[in-house]
């Protein structure tokens, strides 16, 4: 008999009642630190005070009017979007999987407008992931997300993960855009090299296409810059932004140049919820935090920290553990046992991690994580690789 809740995730036997900062508490007591942060969405932990107090002082005015009405809160977090990227304009959506479908709509749309509507085809890579949507899961390719959802949605061209080789021969006078994760996260903490994406950028110019950025699991703060791509010094035309902006509350977006968004006019794009008061009004408040330049760099030192004492982890257990690869607090530990076990030998340790492809286990902590718990954090790890080393 079906489950009164569909049964799409294999889930963990525990149930968490509360968290505060990096720690989580389950049902009957068991204190876990969080080294998921709900998968790169806590950016700054469970509970934070100041995400409380928006959240609460907002629900106590006003919840929802939907966008035929001008939003205050929906306009300040977008001023303070475009006052701190490369965009113009902001489209607010309750997901990543939302700012997908916006993304591939708005790549569309901006040379339909100008006349090439044969430009459609989006180049994306092997290992991505863009959301669960028919145009996400089309964008991936994979057999793991597509099989059994056919027909999928056409227009999208996939190819092997930083091949500039194959890019250049796959642009044709169809392509609109290329989209791809700086750092992919499902796909296994799997970095673009700075060189390659900087090749992305000047592909495009040539070309006269698109650069579209899912920085949905390493924006917000995650790599030690407010997005991750500014460590390579060039720009998207648009961007895909969503959980840590949220910071816990269900808040995505899309960001992009004024020329990227020239063909969504009114009625093109809407969204009932997206960039509603409560939602907005939360992620002002994660930007206050995430803005502070202060905050970015003790990011990129904690960071540092982790990936040290990582490395030592992955030293003293060869049998369990290849490497450790990502970058800020982005972090994924190659392994050569089944990452399954890693997790699950992590929650009898009483911390949590994330499973991920390529043979990769997660570990996406909170932003506020503090040095002690970063030390905690892996001395659980250790004794969690020890009961699964064969030496």
């Amino acid at each position: 008999m079906i489950s009164s809740v569909l049964p799409t995730y294999s889930r963990a036997p525990m149930t968490f009642v509360s968290g505060a900062g990096s720690w989580l508490t389950e049902a009957d007591g068991r204190r876990f630190l969080d080294l998921g942060a709900g998968i790169a969405v806590n950016a700054l932990g469970h509970a934070h005070p100041a995400l409380v107090e928006a959240l609460t002082t907002q629900a106590g005015q006003l919840w929802h009017t939907s966008n035929l009405y001008q939003i205050p809160q929906q306009q300040a977090l977008a001023d303070r979007l475009v006052e701190n990227s490369f965009a113009d304009t902001v489209f607010f959506t309750n997901s990543g999987t939302e700012a997908c479908e916006l993304a591939v709509k708005m790549a569309r749309k901006h040379f339909y407008d100008k006349e090439q509507p044969e430009r459609v085809e989006i180049i994306t890579f092997d290992g991505a992931f863009h959301g669960r949507s028919a145009a996400g899961i089309a964008a991936a390719g994979s057999e793991k997300m597509t099989k059994g959802f056919g027909p999928l949605l056409g227009g999208f061209v996939h190819l092997p993960f930083d091949d500039q080789d194959a890019l250049t021969a796959a642009i044709t006078d169809k392509t609109c855009a290329i989209m791809v994760e700086p750092i992919q996260g499902e796909g296994g903490i799997r970095p673009l090299p700075d060189a390659s994406l900087r090749g992305l950028r000047d592909l495009c110019d040539t070309h006269g296409l698109l650069l579209i950025l899912d920085e949905v699991q390493c924006g917000v703060g995650r790599t030690g810059k407010l997005f991750a791509h500014e460590w390579t010094g060039i720009t998207p035309d648009i961007m895909m932004v969503a959980k840590g902006i949220g910071g816990g509350f269900p808040l995505g977006c899309v960001l992009a140049t004024e020329n990227a968004a020239s063909g969504m006019t009114a009625g093109t794009h809407g969204s009932t919820y997206g960039g509603n008061p409560l939602g907005c009004a939360v992620g002002c408040a994660v930007l206050d935090v995430v803005t502070d330049p202060a905050f970015l760099t003790e990011v990129t030192r904690k960071a540092g920290l982790l990936r040290q004492k990582l490395e030592g982890l992955v030293a003293g257990h060869p049998d369990v553990f290849e490497e450790v690869r990502g970058s800020g607090l982005m972090l994924g530990l190659k392994c050569k046992v089944a990452p399954g076990d890693v997790v699950n030998a992590g929650y009898a340790q009483e911390v949590i991690t994330v499973p991920a492809a390529d043979q990769v286990v997660r570990l996406v902590p909170p932003l506020t994580i503090s040095d002690d718990e970063i030390a905690e954090a892996v001395k659980r790890l250790d004794a969690a690789a020890a009961t699964l080393s064969t030496s």
